[in-house]
């Protein structure tokens, strides 16, 4: 089973519409789902209405919800993100993803395609055309 991390703008985006194509990954095989409370409490506060952070409500019954570390690790040796990116991160490494799934090209796309931590950062599209 392939552990991928959900960043907060991909659970955002995967509730701000009730079809959309992020939906794909509830429905892979061979895929377990986890993200931090942190990714979560970003994403709801980001949603502006209740449709909507009822829909992520429902997206997360099928989501692993990992609490934030108590003791997270350093970030990989070069690696720069802003202090908002970083428990994201640290909390992927902490959940021994596999994959961490993001949309934010200002901040992870310089890592795109590699591994932080030993977690392959790739954006979702990408992901999702490779399965």
């Amino acid at each position: 089973m392939k552990r991928v991390f959900l960043d907060a703008n991909v659970l955002f985006s995967a509730a701000w519409r009730e079809e959309n194509g992020l939906l794909k990954l509830w429905r892979l095989a061979g895929v377990e789902l986890v993200t931090s409370d942190y990714a979560v409490r970003e994403a709801e506060l980001n949603l502006p209405d209740e449709p909507r952070r009822q829909r992520l409500q429902n997206l997360l019954r099928r989501v692993i919800v990992l609490p934030h570390p108590d003791a997270p690790p350093p970030l990989p040796s070069g690696v720069q993100l802003p202090p908002k990116d970083i428990p994201i991160l640290q909390a992927a490494i902490c959940a021994q993803a596999a994959v961490l799934l993001t949309g934010d090209v200002t901040h992870f796309g310089a890592y795109f395609r590699k591994r932080l931590g030993g977690v392959l950062v790739l954006p979702p599209g990408e992901f999702l055309s490779a399965r």
